[in-house]
């Protein structure tokens, strides 16, 4: 009998990789399941289960399914994604500080000194003082 391809191992996995590569683009603009990733939860709980109903016919018929080795490794690594994404987003997400220390509108800004874009060093005491108003502009993120 030739052994057939076990379809649900690989539709499990790729489910787990939606669940964590979705996170971002599709899920943070809206607070109900950016604060509290339950969609991507759900995925990944789909995924697994299906991975390991793929595992399971796997094991209890080798000659019939394929899918022990490449199961199991795939297993463990969705294990792994889901493990990394909830810790990134239940211990890492607490970490960030909370915005009840942030400046408000209005307030006046601590001193500090920053170099402008000709590289020179430039205090924000100065530019208050010289001009009416200062406008602050933060960027968030790399470049």
């Amino acid at each position: 009998m030739k052994r057939s391809w076990n379809l649900p191992i690989w539709i499990g996995f790729v489910i787990v990789v939606i669940a964590l590569a979705s996170y971002i683009p599709v899920f943070t603009p809206f607070a109900v399941t950016r604060d509290f990733p339950w969609a991507n939860y759900l995925l990944f709980l789909i995924g697994g289960a299906v991975l390991a109903w793929g595992l399971r016919r796997a094991y209890r018929d080798p000659q019939r399914y394929r899918g022990k080795i490449s199961g199991s490794i795939l297993g463990v690594l969705a294990v792994v994604l889901a493990g990394f994404f909830v810790f990134f987003t239940v211990y890492l997400g607490k970490q960030i500080p909370s915005s009840e220390s942030a400046l408000h509108t209005g307030q006046r800004a601590p001193t500090f000194t920053l170099q402008n874009a000709d590289g020179k060093q430039v205090r924000f005491a100065d530019l208050a003082n010289n001009h009416r108003a200062v406008l602050l502009i933060f960027y968030r993120g790399y470049w």
